[in-house]
């Protein structure tokens, strides 16, 4: 079953590229020059958000290196003691929405720290499914479009991340 998996894997891509060619090819599009044209953007567009990244970035690690992260996250294990998660999982929680590849790191460290086998493991596993990056997602999404009134969009998304993390301490 496992080689049938990585033969399909290993397929998969040229198969789409096939794909691609050969659908543009029917509609008549020129598909090199369209190639080209979008690879064209791509600088472009980086550069565009170039600066939304860069903000983001220097407020995730301003409030990390500030104390606000410790204070915050020591407020919420006061606050859901009752609950029995552990801090770790709160840590993870609140570095979700902020940074995908620190909430990474702090679930590979609940891993290897607690166990795969724990209610804690599986409600960080739970949280990294269901919670999003929110803040990145906004700034690369929006400051692509140069969006600046986001209106409700940050509370809505924060409160989806929150039903998410709620969710994840009650399957677990």
């Amino acid at each position: 079953m496992i080689e049938a998996v990585n033969h399909v894997s290993l397929l998969l891509i040229p198969a789409f590229i096939l794909f691609a060619v050969v659908y543009g090819a029917l509609k008549k599009v020129d598909v090199y020059d369209s190639f080209v044209a979008g690879a064209r953007e791509g600088p472009q567009i980086i550069l565009k958000i170039f600066p939304y990244l860069l903000a983001i970035f220097i407020a995730i690690k301003g409030f990390q290196a500030s104390g606000a992260f410790d204070f915050i996250r020591n407020a919420f294990h006061g606050m859901f003691s009752f609950t029995n998660v552990p801090l770790e999982v709160m840590s993870m929680a609140i570095v979700k929405p902020l940074s995908g590849s620190a909430a990474t790191a702090l679930f590979t460290d609940i891993i290897r720290t607690i166990g795969v086998d724990s209610t804690a493991t599986r409600i960080a596993a739970i949280i990294m499914g269901s919670a999003e990056t929110t803040f990145y997602v906004l700034a690369v999404y929006l400051g692509s479009v140069n969006i600046r009134n986001t209106r409700y969009l940050v509370p809505v998304c924060l409160a989806g991340d929150v039903v998410g993390i709620v969710i994840a301490i009650w399957v677990a």
